[in-house]
Formats: structure tokens, C-alpha cells, sequence
């Protein structure tokens, strides 16, 4: 069975056709969501997904995953004529969790906390989003917790897999554009952050299957990132950008047994005035096997904007190199 990541790209809107129709959630359950809403320039698309409101001064949670590759992101309160930039403060690829600070915002609703850990299987709760991210008054659909401490493989729109433990397991059907928002339970406190279903849950008995990043977990991140504790798991402040878009080893759109092939190059970036070419293999960095993309966006997030750093390349004739790269400041990973 796949299991997706929820971010609601435009052009893969309706992937869970046949989902229960989401239900307008109570006041209370609607307080402190927000919309979100990404510009993917170098891709030239869009995406969408759903923020809980921290802070009133506008610090806001979601997945890294809902602002990755963004090079512009708003955020809107449902139900108001508010619409603000936001500017990413820090995220985890590891712990798919992100820290946005709205610009010019004041006195914003928040959502209220609850304690992950006490939840139970068999516990009813209710998730809340930006379904489809249409915008509007936000969805919710109820259910029950099925599962706890899942581990699960993701899979996003550009094939790009992300492993996360510890996971809430629910019944609740979600849907793209749900991810970032609040898994709440009977007393309308949040106690996950929706994050990945299954993509054909209705073909497996009609059973959702549903996951969360219990809040828990998510809120020791967000501490982190806030106090600028930089780690090997946690990125705060500009991202260093390369600008090349990759496909791992043994797959069928890179089909040799290490390195990682090259399948663009963004105009101008730091690869393309280096000289690496799309259908090039990048083979290390900094003297670092590249065995994985997530080997190369760890080393990256390592580095610095404006870093040098050397890339091993076997060019489309198979000949080796090492080309000097100058990092620049670019989108999250």
C-alpha cells in the first residue's frame, strides 16, 4: 500500500477520489488553523497545505514537507480577508516539522495543546485542514486512533521517500492540502500534526489509514529551531542551494548502482554556472559518497550559504571530475 505525503499540489488534486465528505469543524476546532500556500518557482508550480498558529504574533507550525522547494509562501486566515508572507524560521527533514513566522500579523488565534502522550488506541479525534487546498471554512473529518508509535515510508509528488517513526496511526480520511493541520482530540486540543495517508485506502476495505506526528514530539522541535539550536537533525536560518533536482541509484529513472543522476539544473544556480548538466552523475560531495538524496541534502544542510564545496561528476561522455560549487541562499529542503 503507498503511503502519501499530503501536500496539496494543483495539479494532483482529487488523488483520494472517493474520501467521506469532510464536515465544517465546531469554532473551537477551527481556531488557530491557517491556510498555506506556496509559489515552487523553479518548478514552476504550486502547492498547499495547512499551519497551526503558535504564538499571536504569528509563529506557525507545519510539515517541512508542505514548504519544501518554496520560494514564496503566504498564509491566510480562514473565514477573514487576512493574507500575510511568511518566512521560514527553521525546519527537520528528518521529523518533517517547520517553523514559519508570518510577517505583520497581530493578536492571531492560536490553537490550544494537548499531551500526545496520553493518547489511546480506540480514542476518537478529529482531523482538521485545508482539504484539497481550497481554501475556505476548513475541513474535518472524525475517527479513531488505530495505531501507535507507527513507522512509515512517504512518498511525495517527486518521488522523493521520507521515513517517520513514532507515528499516531487514525481512520480519519484525509486528504491533500491536510498536512500541517491539527489531529484534535474529544476536547478540541491538539494532539498530532496530519502528515501522510494511504493512497488507496478505498481499494483496501474502505479503511483510512491516516497518520500523525504527535505533537509532543513536534512542539521539542519547534523549541529547538525557535532558540536557534542548529543540529544534524534541525536547520535554522538560509538554506544553502545548489539547484539541481536528483533521482537516487537503482530506480528507473537512475538506473546505476551508486550516484545520484541529474535529471535538471536550474537556470543561473550555483550547479549550472559550475558547469553540471543535466544527465551528469554526481558520485560525492566534499570526498562523501553520494549514495542517496538524503545523503546529499544532510551534507548540504551541513553547509553554509556561500560555502564552496566539491561535487564528484561523471559527465554524459564518462568522463570524472571535481567541480567547485559556491553555495547560495535558496528554498527549504
Amino acid at each position: 500500500m503507498r503511503i502519501r505525503l499530503l501536500a496539496a499540489a494543483a495539479l494532483t488534486m482529487g488523488a483520494f477520489a472517493g474520501a467521506a465528505s469532510a464536515a465544517a469543524p465546531t469554532g473551537t476546532q477551527a481556531q488557530g488553523i491557517v491556510d498555506i500556500y506556496t509559489n515552487l518557482a523553479y518548478e514552476g508550480a504550486a502547492a498547499a497545505g495547512t499551519g497551526m498558529v503558535l504564538t499571536p504574533s504569528g509563529e506557525v507550525l507545519t510539515n517541512n514537507h508542505v514548504i519544501k522547494g518554496a520560494t514564496t509562501i503566504r498564509v491566510t486566515v480562514p473565514g477573514s480577508s487576512h493574507r500575510y508572507p511568511a518566512t521560514v524560521v527553521g525546519y527537520s527533514v528528518a521529523s518533517d516539522v517547520a517553523v514559519l513566522q508570518v510577517t505583520g500579523a497581530a493578536n492571531m488565534q492560536t490553537v490550544s495543546l494537548g499531551d500526545s502522550a496520553s493518547v489511546k488506541r480506540g480514542d476518537s479525534v478529529t482531523a482538521v485542514g485545508n482539504a484539497e487546498g481550497v481554501g475556505g471554512t476548513p475541513s474535518a473529518v472524525d475517527g479513531k486512533v488505530t495505531g501507535l508509535g507507527r513507522s512509515i515510508t512517504a512518498v511525495d509528488d517527486n518521488r522523493h521517500a521520507e521515513r517517520l517513526t513514532g507515528l499516531i496511526q487514525t481512520d480519519a480520511a484525509i486528504e491533500p492540502g491536510d498536512s500541517g493541520g491539527p489531529l484534535l482530540d474529544t476536547d478540541g486540543k491538539v494532539v498530532g500534526m496530519n502528515t501522510a495517508a494511504s493512497q488507496n485506502y478505498e481499494f483496501n476495505g474502505g479503511a483510512a489509514q491516516a497518520y500523525a506526528i504527535p505533537i509532543d514530539h513536534a512542539m521539542a522541535i519547534v523549541k529547538q529551531i525557535v532558540a536557534g539550536q542548529v543540529s544534524a537533525a534541525v536547520h535554522v536560518g538560509d538554506t544553502p542551494f545548489i539547484g539541481i533536482s536528483v533521482s537516487d541509484p537503482g530506480t528507473r529513472f537512475c538506473p546505476v548502482d551508486s550516484g545520484l543522476c541529474v535529471d535538471s539544473v536550474v537556470r543561473s544556480s550555483p550547479a549550472d554556472r559550475a558547469g553540471i548538466a543535466e544527465g551528469d552523475l554526481l558520485t560525492t560531495l566534499n570526498g562523501r559518497k553520494l549514495v542517496s538524496s538524503t545523503v546529499l541534502t544532510n551534507l548540504l544542510l551541513r553547509s553554509s550559504v556561500g560555502d564552496t564545496v566539491k561535487v564528484g561528476v561523471v559527465d554524459g561522455d564518462g568522463t570524472r571530475s571535481t567541480t567547485s560549487v559556491t553555495l547560495a541562499s535558496g528554498p527549504p529542503q
